[in-house]
């Protein structure tokens, strides 16, 4: 009789085991089906964009940045604003030399590139002591040519527009009007870059590119 006892006993452990299991299984089933899919009718919970899709700010208030388009410029604020019910947050830019102030969304920051680097501002340099490259294309598409490596935002290509159109002179009379036009749009762009990096007086700036282009002697006796 008592080896009986220690059978059932044994049972009823066993027994207890499995319906802990299976209560285990039920309860874990429907919230495993919950969260891996909803009914048909159910609609999301995020029914508007209240933020706009962004990218990290990179740029502090106060940096200087190149926008293609316009040269160079400095952050004077970051602001936010809603349009409709999207939350917008953008640069506000100064572009002294053209007295113009620009509007530039955070998300759309890739159109800016920060001012060049000493080394960078010594290549261009290099550049401007060159000979200038003479095409014999016709000036209407050369011209059109200047614009667009004016217009790309890219310090190399604008210091080879300054090169290419620089006469060594100041006579209007050895350039086209348009010629002249695009070479002070170039070299002004250029030179404010020089500016921002090298943080010295524009005068200083001036002096420095024209020994390069060899202008010295112009700059002499204008003055």
């Amino acid at each position: 009789m008592p080896k009986k006892k220690k059978v059932k006993k044994i049972k009823k452990v066993k027994k207890n085991k499995i319906i802990k299991k299976s209560k285990i299984k039920s309860l874990a089933k429907p919230l495993d089906k919950k969260s891996i899919s909803g009914g048909p009718d159910e609609k999301p919970e995020i029914k508007k964009i209240k933020k706009q899709p962004t990218e990290k700010r990179i740029y502090n208030l106060k940096d200087f940045v190149v926008y293609p388009k316009h040269g160079v410029g400095k952050i004077t604020s970051i602001e936010k604003a809603t349009i409709g019910d999207i939350d917008i947050q953008f640069y506000k830019i100064l572009v002294e030399k053209e007295k113009l102030t620009l509007t530039v969304p955070i998300n759309q920051q890739s159109k800016l590139r920060p001012i060049s680097s000493i080394n960078q501002i010594n290549k261009c340099i290099s550049i401007l002591k060159t000979k200038p490259k003479i095409k014999r294309t016709m000036w209407s598409r050369r011209a059109q040519e200047y614009d667009q490596k004016i217009n790309s935002g890219k310090i190399y290509e604008l210091a080879e527009v300054v090169k290419d159109l620089n006469k060594n002179t100041d006579i209007i009379a050895d350039q086209s009007y348009s010629e002249r036009q695009l070479f002070e749009k170039a070299y002004e762009r250029l030179k404010s870059e020089f500016e921002a990096v090298l943080k010295i007086a524009p005068e200083e700036v001036q002096k420095k590119m024209d020994k390069a282009l060899g202008r010295t002697k112009i700059s002499e006796i204008a003055q």
